[in-house]
């Protein structure tokens, strides 16, 4: 009797296989659902220790500001393409990143009320003929030489207004959503189907944050 583990180095499966055999032989009958379960459990802390540790995906920056014209975001994010999700990329796949920010205001007697939302989308590309890659956004495009440089151009974000000032003029609490992930909803549905539950294209960050306080412009004193 002989199970197999999948995905394992072959080392790693000739000896578990080997050790299920062996506990089989000497343990018939009820035991050998325990010492299937047991050779699973070995197998898995196998996997996860020979599974490549996930890219660091964290906010560098991130400043609210709120004024009489509304509510402006300041952010940058640093991260890492995994090596399959950079394979995809150099075979012509484009990549899109979404970041999304919703502003919600606090109710006691109901759930909280969605007062605002706004998004944006960088679409990154590689282009073979040239080897360069190129960054859409908003209609417009920029190339660069390197993927760190194309990264860095999608990856941060200043000044951007979330919320128009009458969004968040009634009295009360707010606070903001904010997401920044690789969309893979906009791949290839075959391509979707094919990735499904592996981690390496699993990039997203996300941030809860208050609202500060209203703050207006100085008035200039009188001459």
């Amino acid at each position: 009797m002989t199970w197999t583990f999948p995905d394992l180095a072959p080392w790693c499966r000739e000896f578990i296989d080997r050790l299920a055999c062996q506990m089989a032989r000497r343990h018939r009958g009820r035991l050998r659902c325990t010492i299937w379960l047991l050779c699973t459990v070995l197998w898995c802390g196998v996997a996860l220790i020979a599974a490549p540790a996930a890219q660091a995906q964290v906010l560098t920056a991130f400043e609210v500001q709120r004024t009489d014209e509304g509510v402006h975001l300041d952010f940058a994010t640093t991260f890492e393409l995994s090596p399959s999700v950079e394979a995809a990329l150099q075979k012509g796949v484009a990549l899109n990143f979404v970041v999304e920010v919703q502003v919600f205001r606090e109710r006691w007697y109901w759930r909280n009320a969605r007062v605002a939302r706004a998004q944006k989308m960088w679409r990154l590309s590689y282009q073979p003929l040239t080897r360069q890659y190129r960054v859409g956004f908003g209609g417009l495009n920029q190339a660069f030489d390197q993927l760190p440089e194309a990264l860095a151009a999608l990856q941060r974000s200043a000044h951007w207004k979330v919320a128009d000032a009458a969004e968040v003029a009634t009295p009360g609490q707010y606070y903001l959503e904010f997401t920044y992930q690789l969309d893979t909803t906009l791949l290839p549905r075959p391509m979707q189907i094919g990735i499904g539950g592996q981690t390496d294209w699993a990039l997203m960050i996300q941030k809860t944050h208050r609202l500060p306080p209203l703050t207006t412009a100085p008035t200039p004193a009188p001459e």
